[in-house]
């Protein structure tokens, strides 16, 4: 058992002790299949603390020749897979944390260098039978394992992107590319490696390393495929914590889901732990990244940008394209470029509808990260006022619920010029985006839904609460019409789908009466001195 070579199973069987675990171990399946399909070159790529390490940890564990791991799995779902004994412990695993390399070196241009001749003394001292030479790569050295024993390997490498992140020297990059091309694309070397595992935050560099690793199978945050359900809680998993640990499962999901992979709901598993453990819903992604990995980038300030970004404040879904981030920390172009880094370091949520081009929506998945943007926000002197709307949204919602029409009239005003343009300034969607903006506070206390049916027409924006003794709010807006006439639609509303007259018994879905706070707004001419009439009922 060595350092590199042939780890034991200590940093898994530690996992396994911690007071939460959550079962993950039919990942161990998957890659069982991938090795004999041949399809067994794999790169995960997620956000921090979503579980990408845990899972090499199990792997290595599993396969290493180092340990025998029956007993630790023996309690898990795996130990009932048919494939479990037949490859329990029977494969060499190299296992590197490249990013703990990359820190505790201390001559970083020869990093591949000496991790190199360190695996090879390991090497060395286990297959004493075996000729090495001073000179021999490692991938020299694994063909000359297999060749003299004909056992295969498993590579795991997490965090193998920490060179792009950190920007490291081209001298440093150019020996790591040397190193992942001889031991990946190498037909001579390919059947000594059973399984390569591979993880980082960013997906495979596409102008660098792309050539290197195209044969491997890419799970990213876009698309995770078949292994979506092993990074990251799915919602059952979740829903069974709050069960035994005696929390609101709906306040959890609106803290920390919002990752839609592959028809799973995906929440942040350090999040979910800390909250189940401490009682207390929170923001516990601060203490693990930083909200100027957001703020950085807004500096970057691309066309649309700014207008993107205030309608994901607002709660709405925004178009990307993120096929043309070339997943480097210096090729930024685009407003799309810096929202699909986002979505790989879990800042924003995409969910796909163009599977050929891979278009999508991006949004911010939830109340934790939500946070996280309003820090950003804050320190950004390019969204002063938007930080300002935000920080008196609380003010405005207390004013709405009063029936002040003049301090919500004012407010609603500011936020509808702060969000369009002259030429958007009369068009609804853009007045609904002030809206959402500057009634933001409202998502700590409701649900907030666009166009709901009411009858044969729609209910533009409708606040249903989700906590007690608060009013649910209908929105109606007119364009060039009074707000009498938004009014009388919303009576209409409540008519038909909050009364409780039997002719609405079918809707029993939200059961709040609305008491207290019923709004009427029309969008008139382009005159943006005027506030929009407000009414309140």
């Amino acid at each position: 058992m060595g350092i590199y070579l042939n780890p034991g199973y200590e940093n898994f069987r530690r996992t396994l002790a911690a007071k939460i675990y959550v079962d993950k171990t039919m990942m161990i399946a998957e890659t069982n299949r991938m090795i004999d399909e041949g399809s067994n070159y794999i790169c995960i790529s997620r956000p921090r603390r979503f579980g990408k390490t845990i899972a090499g940890e199990m792997l290595s564990a599993y396969y290493s020749k180092g340990c025998d791991a029956g007993e630790l799995f023996a309690p898990y779902k795996i130990a009932a897979d048919p494939s479990f004994e037949e490859k329990r412990n029977c494969y060499h695993v190299i296992k590197l944390d490249m990013n703990s390399e990359y820190q505790n070196v201390a001559d970083r241009d020869h990093l591949i260098h000496e991790l190199t001749k360190e695996i090879r003394d390991e090497m060395r001292e286990e297959f004493q039978e075996v000729a090495f030479s001073e000179e021999d790569s490692l991938a020299r050295c694994i063909l000359r394992v297999f060749h003299a024993t004909g056992e295969q390997f498993v590579i795991i490498i997490d965090e193998y992107d920490v060179l792009v992140r950190e920007q490291a020297s081209e001298e440093l990059f150019a020996s790591f590319l040397s190193f992942l091309n001889g031991m990946f694309k190498s037909a001579t070397v390919r059947p000594a490696i059973a399984l390569a595992y591979l993880t980082g935050i960013l997906p495979v560099v596409r102008d660098k390393i792309q050539s290197k690793l195209n044969n491997f199978e890419e799970y990213t945050i876009l698309d995770a495929m078949e292994l979506a359900e092993y990074v990251g809680f799915t919602e059952p998993e979740v829903r069974s914590l709050c069960e035994q640990y005696g929390m609101d499962f709906a306040e959890c999901k609106r803290w920390y889901d919002g990752y839609h992979q592959h028809g799973y709901e995906i929440y942040n598993p350090e999040s979910v732990v800390k909250c189940m453990l401490r009682k207390k819903y929170g923001n516990y992604w601060s203490k693990t990244s930083t909200y100027r990995v957001i703020s950085d980038y807004l500096a970057k300030d691309f066309d649309g940008m700014r207008e993107g970004v205030l309608r994901m404040l607002s709660g709405e879904p925004v178009d990307v394209i993120v096929t043309t981030f070339l997943n480097t920390m210096d090729s930024f172009s685009t407003k799309d470029d810096v929202f699909t880094y986002l979505i790989h370091v879990g800042y924003l949520a995409f969910e796909l509808y163009d599977e050929m081009y891979m278009y999508g929506y991006c949004r911010i998945p939830n109340n934790e990260i939500r946070q996280e943007w309003y820090s950003a926000i804050a320190v950004d002197e390019n969204y002063t006022v938007t930080d300002a709307i935000i920080k008196a949204s609380r003010q405005l919602l207390e004013a709405t619920v009063r029936g002040d029409e003049a301090a919500v009239a004012a407010a609603l005003d500011v936020s509808h010029i702060h969000v369009t343009s002259n030429r958007s300034y009369n068009n609804e969607d853009a007045l609904q985006s002030a809206i959402y903006l500057a009634y933001i506070y409202a998502l700590n206390k409701y649900t907030v839904v666009k166009e709901m049916t009411t009858g044969k027409g729609f209910a533009d924006v409708v606040f249903i609460p989700f906590v007690e003794q608060v009013p649910a709010m209908i929105i109606e807006l007119k364009r060039n019409g009074s707000a009498d006439s938004a009014i009388d639609q919303i009576r209409q509303t409540i008519n038909l789908r909050f009364s409780p007259s039997p002719c609405n018994s079918s809707f029993p879905v939200y059961s709040v009466p609305l008491f207290g706070a019923a709004v009427g707004l029309r969008v008139q001419g382009a005159n943006q001195n005027e506030p929009a009439p407000f009414q309140c009922i």
